[in-house]
C-alpha cells in the first residue's frame, strides 16, 4: 500500500535543467520524490529575459501551469500570450508549448495527471 501522503520541499528536488544542456534556469520533477502514483508536477525558474531552448507536447497528458512569481510569455502552437502571476493555464495534449520570462523572470508550477515517456521535445521550437 502507498504512503497515505508525502511532503517535500519543490526546490530540494534535483535540478534536471542542467541534464537538458538548459542554463538560465531551474526546472525540477517532483513525482518521484513525493511518490506520486498518477500525478506529475513540476517547478520551474527562469531569470529574466530568458527563453526555454525547446518546447515540448504530450499524447495524452494534459497540463495545468500556474505562475507563482514574475510574468513574462507562453507559446501555445501558434499564439503567443501574456502571462503574469497567478495565471492558470491549461494546456490541451497535443499543443506545443514553451515559455519566456520577462525583465523579472518567471516562475511557474506545471501539473497534472502522469504519463511517463509521453513527452516529446521539439528543440529550437520557438525561433524568432
Amino acid at each position: 500500500m502507498a504512503t497515505p501522503f508525502t511532503h517535500r520541499k519543490l526546490t530540494d528536488v534535483k535540478d534536471s535543467a542542467p541534464d537538458f544542456g538548459v542554463t538560465g534556469a531551474e526546472v525540477r520533477f517532483a513525482k518521484d520524490d513525493i511518490g506520486g502514483e498518477q500525478t506529475g508536477i513540476s517547478h520551474h525558474r527562469l531569470e529574466p529575459n530568458i527563453r526555454q531552448p525547446f518546447g515540448h507536447r504530450h499524447e495524452k497528458a494534459e497540463e495545468v501551469y500556474v505562475v507563482v512569481a514574475g510574468s513574462g510569455r507562453m507559446k501555445l502552437d501558434d499564439e503567443i500570450i501574456e502571462i503574469e502571476t497567478l495565471d492558470a493555464i491549461r494546456v490541451a495534449p497535443t499543443v506545443t508549448r514553451g515559455f519566456e520570462a520577462g525583465t523579472d523572470g518567471l516562475e511557474f508550477i506545471a501539473t497534472g495527471a502522469r504519463h511517463d515517456g509521453d513527452g516529446e521535445v521539439i528543440p529550437g521550437w520557438w525561433a524568432e
